[in-house]
């Protein structure tokens, strides 16, 4: 295993751990799901480089417009919540109630 894929899947699962354990505010929530997208940004961006697939190239770029559009709905999402609840606290979050 290389130190490029050690670091990259390192920094997946850091954030993958991170959203299942430290799951109290919706900001910590989405900033670990903001660091797995980047990791698989740059993984996705290093295989396309070292096998020169050419069909590939704009792969990366996709994946990076497609989670700007997520952390734009996650930060409308949390101003939302934050109106309506008065914090950003999941365990305070049910959906069943109105």
């Amino acid at each position: 295993m290389t130190h490029i894929l050690f670091t990259i899947s390192t920094a997946f699962m850091l954030g993958l751990t991170g959203l299942t354990f430290h799951r109290t505010h919706l900001l910590s929530a989405l900033l670990c799901l903001e660091g797995m997208m980047l990791s698989l940004f740059i993984a996705l961006a290093m295989w396309s480089t070292q096998n020169d697939m050419m069909i590939f190239s704009s792969s990366p770029l996709l994946l990076l417009a497609l989670s700007a559009c997520e952390a734009g709905l996650g930060l409308s999402l949390l101003v939302a919540t934050s109106r309506t609840h008065g914090s950003d606290h999941l365990q305070n979050l049910n959906l069943l109630q109105c």
